[in-house]
């Protein structure tokens, strides 16, 4: 696993989400540019990479001013014809809007995040919850027209919830991104939680590798596997069990590790010799 880790470093980073924020420098619009990036990270990776570089764009690249200055009735009509499989021009300005009011009252996302955990020994399932919740309070009423949050507002699908039993893949992606210490993929930028707190974030690429390397046996993908799959990455490392995530989503997205056993592409694989399917 540690030989995988060092095989996928950051000369991959053109075929991953976290691309995007990489191209900033300053830590507040590396902060927005991967709460876009991580938001939108569903779907077919070229679409993927498509919608978030739609999106930056029509911030002229400037994540952090574009927020601060964000009108939510005139950003609609900058991101009008905006979709992204199942979210669109509202979902996306209320994402910003979202992003605006958080910095507003707690100095940045990462502050309001903070407010959020209660303590040093809280879980992430705890701390997550808890800025999913708060989050969703926030005003949104410019954007869908009622003071409450529609039930079926697209928004939503940007917070899901582990209380709800979701595996919160890219909300754990964008954790991931703002916790771990900065090795040339993730950056570093929230000191106030250790990245051993990290649960792995679980796509269906993730997922189904972890089943393989017998890190679960869990038929799909859940904040309970999340958690299993965490927990055992951690007997490898107690203190950093999620920096295997980028190296085992590789193995995915380059379809490296095919759905079904293929003897070229299998005998090749650095890690065949704990993969359970001989």
């Amino acid at each position: 696993m540690d030989g995988l880790y060092k095989t996928y470093g950051s000369e991959y980073l053109a075929s991953d989400p976290l691309y995007f924020p990489r191209l900033f420098k300053a830590d507040k619009d590396r902060e927005i540019a991967g709460l876009i990036a991580a938001s939108l990270a569903y779907g077919r990776v070229a679409q993927i990479k498509k919608s978030i570089s739609s999106v930056l764009d029509i911030m002229d690249n400037e994540p952090y001013a574009f927020t601060m200055a964000f009108d939510p009735k005139r950003g609609q009509k900058l991101f009008s014809g905006f979709k992204h499989r199942f979210n669109d021009s509202r979902d996306i300005s209320c994402l910003i809007y979202y992003a605006k009011q958080m910095i507003k009252n707690s100095g940045s996302i990462g502050g309001f995040f903070k407010e959020g955990v209660l303590s040093k020994n809280e879980d992430m399932k705890a701390s997550l919850s808890s800025f999913v919740k708060y989050t969703l309070t926030l005003d949104s009423e410019p954007i869908y027209g009622r003071k409450k949050l529609p039930e079926k507002a697209g928004v939503r699908f940007f917070f899901p919830s582990p209380e709800d039993g979701s595996p919160c893949k890219r909300l754990n992606l964008y954790l991931r991104w703002m916790i771990r210490k900065d090795d040339g993929l993730d950056f570093g930028i929230w000191k106030f939680i250790e990245p051993s707190k990290l649960i792995m974030p679980l796509d269906t690429h993730v997922a189904r590798i972890s089943r393989l390397l017998g890190l679960s046996k869990a038929p799909a993908a859940s904040w309970r596997m999340a958690e299993e799959v965490t927990a055992a990455l951690r007997t490898l490392d107690p203190r950093d069990p999620v920096k295997y995530d980028f190296s085992i989503c590789r193995l995915g997205i380059l379809s490296e590790c095919p759905s079904k056993r293929d003897v070229k592409k299998c005998g090749l694989c650095g890690i065949k010799d704990v993969c359970i399917v001989k």
